[in-house]
């Protein structure tokens, strides 16, 4: 084999290191996340917060692959963001924002990892409250979580993605939402957080996207975000957007000394991966991050709103599409909710109950032993279960 082919088989999960890789970033992002749940309490400021997050997988990527004799990129792959209630996504203040929690808040937290470029994502919905999450609130929580389970069982070898935007708007109506427009579900690669396969989250006649089949050994982030108002968030203010990814294609000669200081520490850092100008110096970013932007180096994250008044959830996964089936790696345990509204539609209802692992008829890879099956088919029933619950009953549900 040359070094090529070896190279590229390493980008694949038929490579048990790729896969291990992704696993280990997940682990630490769902870390993570547990510990930013933890610390969003009223009267905490979301900058700290932020800066909490980031920190943890810092340290916890640095002390992985430390002995590797070649030196591996690992770290924040997308910075952590917490966005409280009619906030669609990307709030990630700058040290000097004094914005707190407040008892009540819906926090939408969304935060990434990654290893020598193998990337797991995660967001996760939280309401700041003691008891359970009910009436329109949790309506619009069931709304995300419902898609994001119809995603994981669609997201497989053989379907389309037209499939999957059609079955998310399906689910999203029968909790009376909206799928959110604008957010793309993207395939994960090394080292590409925003692969070219996509899935939409509404299909319009603004927005289109090339139709892509799911394959074996891919990568998905599934990226759902539900509101009860009318789905098509709002750029209030561009001076908020703190979050941007260089953009590697494009090159142009800066004219502003601080623009070019700060480029030239973005590439340095974040030579790839999305990352906040909290992380560059305040003064100096605010002057230069204008022309870089103003001349299509670096790629903004927004900050979108719907109206006040309207709540917004936001559930995000990584999954590993593995010859076995999907392996959901990233995800946390939901705080327990109570939906007005259960799904009674017959299509959905089938949705929810395909496995995640595939049964192999003629041409699957190797044949399992009985045992084999029935531990699959047990896992399979208590996924099955756990949704159950969390659609109808609306009772707390670990997703995994």
């Amino acid at each position: 084999m040359s070094d090529e082919e070896r190279e590229e088989k390493e980008l694949d999960l038929s490579s048990p290191e790729v896969v291990t890789k992704y696993k280990n970033a997940a682990e630490i992002v769902n870390r993570a996340l547990q510990l930013v749940i933890s610390e969003c309490k009223p009267k905490a400021k979301i900058v700290d917060i932020c800066e909490k997050g980031d920190s943890f997988i810092r340290e916890q990527t640095s002390n992985t692959y430390k002995n590797v004799k070649k030196k591996i990129e690992r770290g924040v792959a997308f910075p952590t963001c917490i966005s409280v209630n009619n906030t669609v996504c990307h709030f990630s203040p700058l040290a000097s924002d004094e914005t707190v929690l407040e008892e009540g808040d819906k926090v939408k937290i969304d935060m990434g990892c990654h290893i020598d470029g193998f990337i797991a994502v995660v967001a996760h919905t939280h309401v700041l409250q003691e008891g359970p999450v009910t009436g329109r609130q949790a309506d619009v929580i069931a709304a995300a979580v419902t898609a994001a389970e119809v995603a994981l069982r669609l997201v497989r070898p053989g379907k389309k993605n037209k499939d999957v935007t059609e079955a998310l708007q399906k689910v999203a109506a029968a909790y009376d939402c909206k799928i959110v427009e604008g957010v793309l579900s993207h395939q994960l690669k090394q080292f590409v957080i925003d692969g070219n396969k996509v899935v939409l989250s509404v299909s319009g006649p603004e927005t289109r996207i090339d139709d892509a089949e799911f394959e074996e050994n891919e990568v998905y982030a599934i990226d759902i975000v539900t509101s009860t108002g009318e789905g098509k968030p709002k750029l209030l203010d561009g001076k908020q957007t703190t979050i941007y990814k260089r953009a590697v294609d494009k090159n142009y000669h800066l004219k502003m000394k601080a623009s070019r200081f700060i480029f030239s520490e973005i590439s340095q850092k974040f030579p790839i991966m999305p990352f906040t100008a909290r992380a560059l110096q305040e003064k100096r970013a605010r002057l230069g991050l204008v022309e870089c932007v103003n001349h299509d180096l670096l790629q903004p994250y927004p900050i979108l709103h719907e109206k006040p008044g309207d709540y917004v959830a936001h559930i995000k996964f990584t999954v590993l599409l593995m010859p076995n089936g999907s392996d959901r790696i990233t995800s946390h345990p939901l705080q327990e909710f109570h939906p007005t509204k259960t799904i009674d539609d017959p299509e959905i209802k089938a949705w929810l109950a395909l496995g995640t692992k595939t049964k192999k008829k003629g041409g699957g890879k190797k044949k399992k032993g009985k045992k084999g099956e029935k531990a699959e088919e047990s896992a399979e029933a208590a996924e099955e279960a756990a949704m159950d619950a969390t659609t109808t009953n609306g009772a707390e549900a670990s997703q995994g």
